[in-house]
């Protein structure tokens, strides 16, 4: 950006939930506020009164895009999303492509995420943008797996790798965005998000550390009366514990595959084949929306196999 060379065409690649789109989007308001003219200091900041960070925040800047997978029609908590991208979405750029910039010499567009784009339509209109892009505009492609993307595209860019955070660094951002969380929660959600803060802010809340003693105890005792099991299944088959389900789910074959370091021989063999099964599980339960506390009940089962 400061060399004033920047490459058209920019992939942010690497998990979801570390920060790809957030980059993004200040690089984008950077971007437009230089060009329109803001004398700023070296990085990425831009004052809260700047013309530009204005027009963004309220959806009207000409000269900025932003695509993403719209609520599906009727859906009023915004919260049900479309699977995709349609190619209607990116033939929508096409009015603002027919014009000159109008703030300046330059316009981005994010796609986020751009594995989300409808196939082969919508992937191929953009890579028709790509091959022939609008003079002074700048794509800045979110991808959570860029291996997946069609190869044209890939090749139209330059890539910037994101990797996940450590977990001294995932403590520091939980503790700035979430005060009020107790240090097991912090923990918990560092041990559960896998360098992702996006993915620990949005299991904060659920009490993951009381779903890590439950999995502890079953794993320690082996439940040999099933009663923790039963417990634990019935509190997250609730219409209510849906978040929580959802997590477990995510954190239950991560307990095995902790555990499993620690254990040697036979055990090790076991929490292996444990590991195995959970993962298989929890994908079987998400596509085929198996009953929660049978699931539950189920995944509680393979995590009481680690006991001597």
């Amino acid at each position: 950006m400061a060399s004033g060379s920047l490459h058209h065409a920019w992939l942010f690649a690497g998990p979801e939930g570390i920060g790809k789109a957030s980059f993004a989007r200040a690089a984008a308001l950077r971007l437009l506020a230089e060009g329109a003219g803001a004398v700023l200091p070296p990085g990425f900041e831009v004052p809260d009164d700047n013309v530009q960070r204005k027009l963004i925040a309220a959806g009207s800047h000409p000269d900025y895009r932003e695509l993403t997978r719209q609520p599906k029609e009727g859906d009023k908590t915004g919260l049900d999303l479309a699977r995709s991208i349609p190619i209607a979405q990116v033939r929508g750029l096409g009015p603002m492509f027919a014009t000159r910039p109008s703030m300046s010499e330059r316009r981005v567009v994010i796609i986020d995420a751009v594995d989300d784009l409808e196939r082969p339509g919508a992937s191929n209109a953009l890579l028709k943008n790509l091959e022939e892009p609008p003079q002074g505009t700048i794509f800045l492609l979110i991808s959570h797996a860029p291996g997946r993307l069609l190869p044209t595209i890939r090749s139209r860019c330059r890539q910037l790798r994101f990797d996940p955070l450590g977990d001294d660094a995932m403590t520091s951002v939980l503790r700035e965005r979430l005060p009020s969380a107790d240090p097991a929660e912090i923990a918990a959600l560092v041990r559960m998000a896998h360098g992702s803060p996006g993915r620990a802010l949005g299991f904060a809340g659920l009490d993951l550390a009381a779903l890590d003693a439950a999995l502890s105890a079953i794993a320690q005792s082996g439940d040999p009366d099933n009663r923790r099991r039963v417990k634990l299944a019935r509190s997250l088959a609730l219409k209510a514990a849906q978040p929580r389900y959802e997590a477990f789910l995510e954190r239950a074959p991560a307990f095995i595959a902790a555990a499993a370091p620690r254990l040697r021989g036979e055990r090790l063999r076991t929490a292996l084949d444990g590991y195995d099964a959970a993962r298989t599980l929890a994908a079987t339960a998400r596509a085929l929306t198996l009953d929660a506390q049978a699931t539950v009940y189920e995944m509680a089962g393979i995590v009481a196999r680690l006991a001597r």
